[in-house]
């Protein structure tokens, strides 16, 4: 199961052909060179020796495996604690050296995404941009590669997603025939209508909007499909691809060019993959990534527009300069923000004005308060303009992420949340400098991020390498065996009872969560009608709304519009809720170290400390020499195990945070088909009634058959249910957990002692290898020494350097 690829310590497998495969080759040393030429000198150097320490370890590794395999090869048999080495080596050899940093840029249309991601890697019109409507039409990554050149991969929905959109295109254009003349008007400009034809007419042609599902899916497409469902794009110069690759992430508008080859297959992306080759400005490793504001109509593309959100550890909030000062589009970007923290992989958030280089000096002077010193020119205007926008938006987001996050969380603890950027000042530099533009400083966050992250991996992975080969040696050193190994019976006893109480505490820190999800199903039984009132009514009246809602129910509850924004239904009937818990679900998966026992991962730290110091104490009482092979690996194994625990708990979070929302979508889901009778005797939720309604007043009908539908489900106990099903999610956690960690453990225990039937035999020696992997641990404190000091050194050198004039004037 895929769950447990994040555990080493595992119940030995099977050997299969595997075991005996090549291990993967090493990166050539000219290629490592240049994955870091985005940095500056000093972090370069630092990354080399993370680099070469690395390198070295897998190599070790990899002469141990060998080593290993050629001992084993002619075996009928493979005793399970060989099997256990062997395939522990082959995952540390090809576990890949770093994970992507992905930032996530979300904002609005016109905010400046693909601006901003243009200016960062030094490409002025590498992506698509316009000041005035929607430009990228899809999730587009953008990172650096080790390719010789400029490359991008369209991926294309598959026939069955497809299938699966074209029909509820075709339902949302069913046009009910008794429709008056006014009523006509309103549905041909209503938002979804326009989008489906345009869609439709974009694939298939003129006059497909008039034809239904069966006759469309035996009808030709315009474009050519292919069968891979994916378009690889290849240019030796940016610009070259860029013209390539224009047509296919460019929001297509009706009466455009529609009879390119490009244009015509527009419907069936679903995302865009663009490589760089050997960039100076944006490190191997980062993913920089454009997020359309709304999600997507297509049930898949939907789904991977909020997966990537989740997948980001940095999310940059986008907002003009314009629109900063809030807003219903603004606000619905910040709460999904905060949404990815609390749910994903998001660990920090920062707010990027962009285009601040537009300011009307007239307006400006005369709403500048009194009194303050005399602005002389349109430069000193906006960069005043600039740094009190950066202290009135940090105050406010710093306000708003405390109400919802962990008061130790990570991005609470940042100076700096918001930054003013231009992207076109950047490029002409008429008004601002190149770093008043603050596009270095966002390079700088991405390096920086990176190089962190490289020296936190490198430090666990030769960690975990090195208590690897004290196992490897101490099962070649049979000689001392019996005597040492005798005693690990008395620590199986201790794990038990620890386990336990790991379980016990556990149970107390998910226990905060009941109390704030009990109000807040009292809050959200008595505020769903309101919320629901709120969500059916337009400013604009009924006019057009009738399809839009159509579409809401068509896709149970959720539709991106292009024009209204996101539209939720189960979500905003949820967030009383959401409001109550918010708080207290960030403490419990925080990682810092609270002393009221209410997050969850200090108590995995505590137990494992607990288990360490045992260790110790068992090693001592019994003879075992303080550096003993054994005790050190049993304290390292144990790191490992428990160490994997977090981005298997992290995944887990995903589905219990949304396991509310989720719930209540289910139950306004039909709920069952009795017996499977041939009658269709199906129970109808209100978004399949809502859906099917036609005719004059369908909009005020269909409002009517979602509030009774809501009303009947709230009597039924949805709210419970749902209440219900998130606690049951955090008991199957817990479950997970304990029962990972006692497998594991007891099958490193099993390792450690002399017990089993022909778990051990004389294997080839691997002492050289063992003493290179200790000279390589040893080195990890000078080469995070070496780093600080570098760092110490740039940092006095930055303050000593005379800044920077503003441009010349002309």
């Amino acid at each position: 199961m895929a769950e447990t690829e994040d555990f080493v310590g595992q119940e030995p497998h099977p050997v299969d052909d595997d075991l005996f495969k090549e291990p993967m080759k090493k990166r050539r040393r000219s290629d490592r060179d240049q994955r870091f030429r985005a940095f500056p000198s000093v972090e370069q150097s630092a990354l080399k020796e993370y680099e070469k320490l690395e390198s070295r370890t897998r190599r070790v590794l990899s002469n141990t495996y060998q080593k290993l395999i050629q001992s084993v090869f002619l075996d009928d048999s493979i005793p399970n604690g060989v099997k256990y080495l062997i395939n522990r080596l082959l995952a540390l050899i090809e576990k890949p050296s770093l994970d992507p940093i992905y930032i996530g840029l979300f904002g609005s249309t016109g905010a400046g995404k693909s601006s901003l991601i243009n200016a960062i890697i030094q490409q002025a019109m590498f992506l698509p941009v316009s000041g005035e409507s929607i430009c990228t039409s899809c999730i587009v990554q953008v990172s650096s590669g080790c390719c010789e050149q400029y490359e991008a991969k369209i991926h294309l929905l598959s026939d069955q997603e497809w299938k699966e959109e074209l029909k509820n295109l075709t339902k949302l254009l069913h046009r009910p025939e008794e429709l008056g003349r006014e009523e006509e008007d309103a549905w041909d400009r209503a938002d979804a209508v326009e989008e489906a034809i345009w869609k439709l007419q974009m694939f298939y042609g003129n006059g497909a909007a008039r034809k239904n599902y069966e006759e469309l899916l035996r009808a030709k497409p315009k474009g050519k499909i292919p069968t891979s469902r994916v378009i690889t794009l290849k240019a030796e110069e940016a610009g070259e691809l860029s013209l390539k690759l224009d047509p296919y992430i460019r929001t297509q508008r009706r009466g455009w060019d529609e009879g390119s080859a490009e244009t015509q297959i527009w419907p069936l992306i679903k995302l865009v993959e663009v490589t760089l080759p050997k960039s100076e400005l944006i490190p191997e490793g980062v993913v920089l990534v454009d997020i359309p504001g709304t999600g997507d109509f297509n049930s898949k593309r939907d789904e991977m527009w909020r997966k990537t959100i989740d997948k980001c550890s940095v999310i940059w909030l986008i907002s003009d300069i314009e629109r900063v000062s809030g807003g219903r589009a603004h606000e619905d970007l910040l709460n999904e923000s905060i949404r990815a923290c609390q749910r994903g992989f998001c660990r920090d958030v920062a707010l990027v004005v962009t285009k601040t280089d537009k300011l009307h000096l007239p307006e400006y002077l005369r709403e500048r308060q009194v009194g303050s010193q005399a602005i002389q020119s349109q430069r000193e205007a906006v960069l005043e303009r600039n740094e009190m926008i950066k202290l009135q938006r940090n105050k406010v987001l710093k306000e708003k992420l405390k109400r919802k996050l962990p008061a130790d969380s990570r991005v609470l603890e940042d100076s700096e949340l918001v930054y003013t950027v231009s992207a076109q000042e950047y490029w002409q530099q008429a008004l601002l400098t190149e770093e008043e533009t603050e596009i270095p400083k966002l390079r700088e966050y991405i390096r920086r991020r990176l190089l962190d992250k490289k020296r936190r991996m490198a430090t666990k992975y030769v960690t975990e390498a090195f208590g690897l080969l004290l196992l490897t040696d101490s099962f070649s050193c049979t000689d001392n065996l019996p005597n040492e190994y005798l005693h690990v019976s008395g620590l199986r006893r201790f794990v038990e009872e620890e386990i336990q109480l790991l379980e016990k505490a556990i149970d107390q820190c998910f226990a905060h969560i009941v109390q704030p999800l009990q109000e807040g199903v009292r809050s959200a039984r008595s505020s769903y009608r309101r919320i629901l009132g709120a969500c059916l009514v337009r400013s604009r009246g009924n006019q057009g709304f009738h399809q839009t809602l159509k579409a809401v129910c068509l896709k149970n509850g959720i539709y991106a519009s292009r024009t209204l924004g996101r539209i939720d239904l189960n979500e905003a009937i949820t967030q009383p809720i959401y409001e109550q818990i918010d708080p207290v679900f960030g403490v419990i998966f925080r990682s810092g170290k609270p002393t009221d026992g209410s997050a969850l991962m200090p108590h995995i730290d505590a137990f494992k400390h607990s288990l360490q110091e045992k260790m110790t104490e068992i090693g001592i009482r019994n003879g075992w020499k303080y550096d003993s092979y054994k005790k050190s690996f049993l304290i390292q194994e144990i790191s490992a195990i428990l160490g994997g625990l977090e981005g298997h708990i992290l995944r887990k979070k995903r589905r219990i945070y949304e396991s509310l929302s989720t719930s209540v979508q289910n139950d306004l889901k039909p709920c069952y088909e009795e017996n499977g009778a041939t009658c269709m005797n199906i129970y109808k939720c209100m978004y399949v009634e809502a859906a099917q309604i036609t005719g004059k007043k369908a909009c005020e009908r269909m409002k009517d058959v979602l509030r009774r539908g809501l009303d009947q489900q709230v009597a039924e106990g949805m709210f419970e249910r749902a209440q219900e099903r998130m606690q049951h999610q955090f008991h199957q956690l817990k479950n997970g957990i304990t029962e990972k960690v006692k497998g594991s453990i007891t099958t490193m225990l099993t390792l450690a002692s002399s017990q089993g039937d022909g778990l051990y035999k004389e294997l080839a020696d691997v002492k050289s290898e063992y003493k290179e992997m200790e000279k390589l641990h040893r080195s990890l404190r000078e080469v995070a020494e070496n780093a600080l000091l570098r760092r110490g050194m740039q940092d006095f050198l930055l303050r000593m350097s005379p800044s920077k004039s503003g441009p010349p004037k002309t």
